[in-house]
């Protein structure tokens, strides 16, 4: 009888420990793309100049990185606002480009926005609800990962499969929103802070992604 209690009340605070992940990392990932945002747009109406790509990756993943050894203590907020603010502020002068070389810029824009909004409560509603288990999907998602990597490479010397380097990165992007969720919701992630940095990264992928197969379809200036 003590034993089946004991089990009863450690299923118990599992539940409420994952509950209270879930919920610090939403709050958590909607203060920080409000933060991202904010910065994105101080990019806009100061006309910040586009990131070099040595500068972004070694700030996005410097970034990422300082988060991850911090995500255990207090320092962990501070960082994961820095890395959410750099990357919005790289985000700025892309959305100035696509507003500047596109005569339906503003539309390509709030369109990818809303569906990528759309994508994300769908795929995490869904996940929260039947909380199934999408923990199989690592290895999976490391090796699509890596090999979309290859094909980010290969889209500089062949321009023509960009379009679908793109669509591949939804796929992964939504696929993740799942695998992150599902971690959180069937207590394979505990930690808050790193949940929201794997989400927002998704998020902001998802983004970007739509938004060059939208513009892909759309007459320039």
């Amino acid at each position: 009888m003590h034993q089946r209690e004991s089990s009863l009340t450690s299923k118990k605070e599992s539940i409420l420990s994952t509950h209270a992940v879930l919920r610090n990392t939403y709050l958590l990932l909607s203060l920080t793309l409000i933060f991202s945002g904010a910065i994105a747009y101080f990019a806009m109406v100061t006309n910040a100049q586009p990131v070099q790509p040595i500068l972004f990756l070694v700030g996005a993943f410097g970034l990422m990185f300082l988060t991850q050894a911090t995500s255990k203590t207090s320092w962990g907020l501070l960082s994961v606002f820095l890395f959410t603010g750099f990357m919005g502020y790289t985000l700025g002068p892309i959305l100035n480009m696509y507003l500047h070389a596109y005569a339906n810029g503003a539309q390509l824009i709030s369109t990818a926005l809303g569906a990528t909004g759309v994508i994300f409560l769908g795929l995490s509603a869904y996940t929260v609800t039947t909380k199934k288990d999408f923990s199989y999907m690592g290895g999976f998602m490391v090796v699509f990962g890596l090999t979309l990597m290859i094909g980010v490479f290969l889209s500089f010397f062949i321009p023509a499969i960009s379009i679908f380097i793109s669509m591949a990165f939804v796929l992964f992007a939504s696929a993740m929103i799942m695998f992150q969720t599902s971690m959180i919701i069937n207590g394979g992630e505990r930690n808050y802070i790193m949940a929201t940095v794997s989400l927002y990264v998704s998020i902001y992928n998802l983004f970007l992604s739509l938004l060059r197969i939208l513009s892909a379809f759309s007459g320039r200036n």
